[in-house]
């Protein structure tokens, strides 16, 4: 397997579910190192939808185009749902009775974009990366201005 490109580690959370919540995300250049980190909150939104957010917003940050991109997440909900091809599956349905259609739709705008892979970690085992994105994931969800998930609310 060859370097990636770009190195993404994400996290969402939700403080109950719904309720407040935000995403976290470090991404890291693999050639130089380089590092910049992201994290938005919201006043009601669900742990799901800001596991997923956080994948779009990174792949989103992403300036060049075609780049070799490891995803790295604690959540099954999107590493199985990309690793094992569901979410091509959903779409080809038009994502009939599926949550989050439009995450999924805006994800793949960006996915498409670029080589991606997701590897699944395990939360909340001392992984540095990991719990760094747990922590702006639940730092933002406590900001007084917190964004409105309109999709979700509505």
């Amino acid at each position: 397997m060859s370097s990636p490109n770009i190195i993404i580690y994400t996290d969402g959370s939700s403080r109950g579910n719904p309720g407040p919540g935000g995403y976290g995300i470090v991404m890291q250049e693999y050639e130089t190192g380089y590092k910049k980190e992201f994290s938005q909150g919201y006043r009601k939104t669900t742990n799901n939808r800001m596991e997923l957010l956080a994948v779009i917003v990174a792949l989103e940050k992403i300036k060049k185009e075609n780049q070799k991109v490891h995803v790295y997440t604690d959540s099954k909900y999107v590493s199985e749902s990309v690793e094992k091809k569901w979410v091509l599956k959903w779409e080809k349905a038009g994502f009939k009775n599926k949550k989050n259609q439009d995450l999924w739709v805006r994800f793949l705008k960006s996915y498409r974009n670029h080589s991606v892979q997701f590897f699944w970690v395990k939360g909340h085992n001392n992984n540095t990366k990991n719990e760094r994105c747990d922590f702006l994931a639940v730092e933002a969800s406590l900001k007084l201005n917190l964004l409105i998930d309109y999709e979700y609310e509505n």
